[in-house]
């Protein structure tokens, strides 16, 4: 028999052992996670004959869309699937347990960032469709103009951070992160020698979030700001994240010279009216990846 339920703190042991497993990542992550948002309510887990053997974690965020509304917004993430038991459905099984669960909260939106070009065709086989997109490049040390006098980039707290961020994506259908969630990402910048930052330039604000990824390369997950003020931020960078390289990542502009941009996370509306009703060739910006 298999179930679809909340967790428990007597499954964290289960849960632990499958994120291993799944992605690999070192003990200091998961107790970051388990630290800063960690509740039972927020991780699902799929229980067959006893055993927890798939489970999804997901953070509580909201969907915001200028001139319609904010809708909350169920992001899923860490979904994983004993390696014992794949290829018997488990995954399919606990996203359809997920949304009713969620529907029961009155949640009417799922989202998703698919690890691999291959999990999008997987997702949208269970309801959902591409909707966030955004643009990215890489950089070299050689392309970072030199800093004259202090950086314009200053440290910041997940409070801050997320209120700067909002500022700058108000204009943008756009996902919204609760200040735990933002506290989590800052866990995840400080293991890996990034951070969350934001700064004050003659064109503008800016913030940006950078995480290390290995091998010299500083993965900045959002860079926000006017195009101006991201260029007269841009010296500060390798103060704030040493790198030998930099892959970049920023919302598309909204003049349609990158009218494509990264098919970067998904979404999946549990309202059959908002699901008819959304244009599904607009654009919206997820940004921050839990990656």
């Amino acid at each position: 028999m298999r179930t679809v339920r909340p967790s428990t703190p007597a499954d964290i042991p289960a849960q632990r052992e499958l994120w291993t497993l799944a992605f690999g990542d070192p003990a200091a992550y998961l107790d970051n996670f388990y630290d800063t948002y960690y509740r039972p309510e927020r991780v699902l887990v799929l229980e067959e004959e006893g055993r927890v053997r798939s489970m999804t974690a997901w953070f509580d965020t909201t969907f915001v869309v200028p001139g319609q509304g904010k809708y909350r917004a169920a992001y899923l993430y860490a979904v994983a699937t004993h390696p014992d038991c794949r290829g018997k459905g488990l995954a399919g099984e606990l996203l359809a347990g997920a949304d009713d669960y969620f529907r029961s909260l009155s949640i009417p939106a799922v989202t998703t960032v698919p690890a691999e070009p291959s999990l999008h065709d997987f997702f949208g086989a269970n309801g959902f469709r591409e909707c966030f997109r955004l643009v990215e490049s890489e950089l070299s040390p050689a392309e970072v103009p030199a800093l004259n006098g202090a950086s314009p980039l200053r440290p910041a707290s997940p409070a801050e951070y997320g209120a700067v961020r909002e500022g700058l994506l108000a204009h943008l259908p756009h996902i919204a992160y609760p200040e735990d969630a933002l506290a989590y990402q800052a866990g995840c910048c400080a293991l890996s020698g990034g951070g969350m930052y934001v700064g004050e330039t003659q064109a503008g604000p800016v913030c940006l979030c950078a995480e290390g990824a290995g091998g010299g390369l500083m993965v900045v997950k959002e860079y926000l700001g006017a195009p101006a003020a991201r260029r007269l931020a841009l010296p500060g960078l390798p103060q704030a994240a040493p790198a030998e390289r930099w892959l970049v990542r920023r919302p598309m502009t909204e003049d349609g010279a990158e009218s494509e941009g990264w098919k970067f996370a998904m979404l999946k509306w549990l309202d059959p009216e908002r699901q008819t009703r959304w244009d599904w060739n607009s654009t919206a910006y997820l940004g921050l990846a839990f990656d």
